[in-house]
């Protein structure tokens, strides 16, 4: 049974600039993901060892002292956008387990790329302190020069790959 069609990207573009507005008029933050991993992994590394995470400069920003590193917005945030992506496939029809690939690869294949992407892209994300959503939609919205340049950096970089990747795609 073939799911409901997806919605306009240019209404859903619109969507998501409403949704980021008020997010910045309610909450006072931006939009992000990269900073709710940061602060699982601070959780976890706290459970094992307190004391490195108290004295790391970096590490106490997400959970030095009796701050939970789990209670912060974008922790919540991210809660929240897994919730909500969940319900609107269960409401589309679309919730189904699958791996998406090209004809030329496998699924393993196309499962370590994934992961291999992953890894990297959440690398880069802690260099440029922030991943897409956080450094180009947040800064960008609040007309930041180093989100802009670095919004055009990861789309410079996007195409350059996509050309060398494609063929496992097509």
């Amino acid at each position: 049974m073939a799911g409901k069609r997806y919605s306009s990207p240019y209404l859903a573009g619109v969507g998501l600039g409403l949704v980021l507005l008020a997010s910045f008029f309610i909450t006072g933050h931006g939009l992000g993901a990269s900073g709710s991993m940061m602060s699982a992994v601070v959780a976890v590394e706290k459970v094992f060892s307190p004391e490195h995470v108290n004295q790391n400069e970096y590490l106490a920003k997400y959970g030095g002292g009796d701050t939970n590193p789990l209670k912060d917005w974008y922790v919540f945030e991210l809660v929240g956008v897994l919730v909500g992506g969940l319900i609107s496939g269960a409401l589309a029809g679309r919730v189904k387990k699958e791996t998406n690939h090209g004809p030329r690869i496998s699924k393993r294949q196309r499962w370590v790329f994934a992961v291999i992407g992953g890894v990297l892209f959440g690398f880069g994300a802690r260099l440029a302190r922030g991943c897409t959503s956080g450094v180009a939609l947040s800064g960008g919205a609040a007309l930041s020069l180093g989100a802009w340049i670095t919004m055009m950096s990861i789309f410079a970089g996007a195409y350059a790959l996509a050309f060398v990747f494609r063929k496992l795609w097509i």
